[in-house]
């Protein structure tokens, strides 16, 4: 079998970039080592920015997400007892949707399969070969039956724990990794949201979020300890720990009931550089982590593919290495930016252990200045709602 180029993962990167692909007529096949029901059983963030929305609007992937998704004109911050809103539409003319990762991979899965385009699900022993030469290959057991699919070029979309980051040589890349002393432990339920603006709360039992994937779903998180197991939470118990957390008025408002989903999450940042390797590319989680308090990583996977789609479709339907040669590059520019801000919420808003009274003190002053500057909350505006490609 022959493709243009192989695309390792089916997550929202891998699609994303087959579905870009296909609209400047390059062909692709998807190799995924799971099931589509697993891939799409997956509970992931759902903030998307205007950049990711028109990218899935390219290619025909916006309409549920237009009738469906929630457009948000500002957050909120949750300090001293105090809700105060960041207008970022105001601020910056622009807003986010929200929107599900699972939605969101759904209907990029749902296109692809009604436009022809070629997935191979529950691939095993999934291999890349000579990407340091001119005719790379990748080989797979499917069904019991090994397979070889040639290709012009790889795409590394199978994040942080696949194979394509692994099949690099250690010498030839550089990580960057900050691991954070704690992890979210969060919920989904079937509530209406406490807020219909998400609420990023920071207190002194540490720090909370209140989000939604629809008005009628909720998604709820707190800071935990790192050995703090599951099993240990009722669900009871986290809307106790919820409501400590939240102003007086968003704890009376809070609705509660059974868990459909509950999980704990450790928190980390890493980047991996360069991310190009003679013909294979990482995009997305391959290539970076963000902690999720930014809201970046679905992003930062949309803004990587769109580099690459680029690139690749000038080198193999143009001859020019050009877009290829400068994608880790210009794909780094952006990621490192989003590393930053992701990095600079996280500390704001999370208690850190052995926390010092001055940093303590240095956090709240942070936020005060935060909130009585115009120009301050337009910086965080400007980066939640995305910097441009």
């Amino acid at each position: 079998m022959r493709t243009q180029v192989a695309i390792i993962g089916s997550g929202p990167a891998g699609l994303l970039l087959g579905q870009l692909l296909r609209e400047a007529g390059v062909d692709s096949v998807i190799i995924e080592r799971k099931s589509r029901d697993y891939v799409l059983a997956r509970i992931r963030a759902g903030v998307l920015e205007q950049g990711t929305v028109a990218l899935l609007d390219k290619v025909g992937a916006g309409a549920r997400l237009h009738a469906e998704g929630l457009p948000h004109d500002g957050v909120e911050l949750l300090f001293g007892a105090r809700r105060h809103r960041i207008d970022l539409a105001g601020l910056t003319g622009r807003h986010v949707t929200v929107y599900g990762q699972t939605e969101v991979t759904r209907d990029l899965m749902e296109l692809r399969a009604a436009q022809g385009g070629k997935t191979v699900f529950q691939a095993d022993e999934v291999a890349l070969h000579d990407f340091d030469g001119s005719r790379p290959f990748v080989t797979y057991r499917h069904g019991g039956v090994e397979t070889r699919l040639d290709c012009d070029y790889i795409a590394g979309c199978d994040g942080y724990h696949g194979v394509s980051r692994a099949s690099i040589p250690a010498q030839a890349i550089r990580s960057f990794e900050r691991v954070y002393p704690f992890g979210w432990l969060g919920i989904l339920a079937d509530v209406p949201p406490v807020s219909h603006e998400l609420i990023y709360a920071g207190s002194e039992r540490g720090f909370a979020l209140c989000s939604m994937r629809s008005a009628t779903r909720s998604r709820y998180y707190i800071q935990c300890a790192l050995d703090e197991r599951i099993e240990d939470w009722s669900d009871q118990r986290f809307w106790d720990e919820l409501r400590l957390r939240l102003d007086p008025a968003s704890a009376a408002a809070l609705k509660t009931g059974p868990s459909i989903e509950k999980s704990i999450a450790p928190l980390r940042s890493f980047v991996a550089e360069p991310m190009r390797f003679g013909r294979l590319f990482l995009a997305g989680d391959a290539a970076h982590i963000v902690p999720p308090t930014g809201a970046k990583g679905l992003n930062l996977a949309a803004g990587d593919v769109h580099y690459l789609s680029e690139a690749l479709a000038e080198a193999v339907l143009e001859g020019s290495a050009a877009g290829i040669d400068a994608y880790s590059q210009r794909a780094l520019a952006r990621v490192w930016k989003a590393e930053r801000f992701s990095w600079w919420l996280t500390s704001l808003l999370h208690r850190f252990p052995e926390q010092s009274p001055f940093e303590q003190r240095m956090q709240q002053a942070e936020l005060d200045y935060l909130v009585s500057s115009r120009h301050a909350m337009a910086a965080l505006a400007e980066n939640y709602v995305g910097l441009p490609y």
